[in-house]
């Protein structure tokens, strides 16, 4: 899940060396979490207008954590 968030975000900004993702722990009710962080530079690419390419991207996670029987979360720092 981590690899389809890198390559998700990295499609979207210009500096890719700076695309970082972080895991924290799966909570009581089994959601895991992903912390997507970019350059300052990035983030409107990464947010889009209204947020519309942030949902679209915490979509795609879940649906495909849903084909594995896993729950997600993806907030970007």
């Amino acid at each position: 899940m981590e690899e389809l968030l890198i390559t998700l975000a990295k499609g979207l900004v210009e500096d890719k060396d700076a695309v970082k993702v972080t895991v924290d722990e799966p909570a009581e009710d089994g959601t895991v979490t992903y912390h997507l962080s970019v350059a300052p530079a990035d983030m409107g690419r990464v947010i889009g207008k209204q947020g519309r390419i942030a949902k679209a991207i915490r979509v795609v996670m879940r649906s495909a954590a849903q084909q594995k029987g896993d729950k997600v979360a993806v907030e970007i720092d």
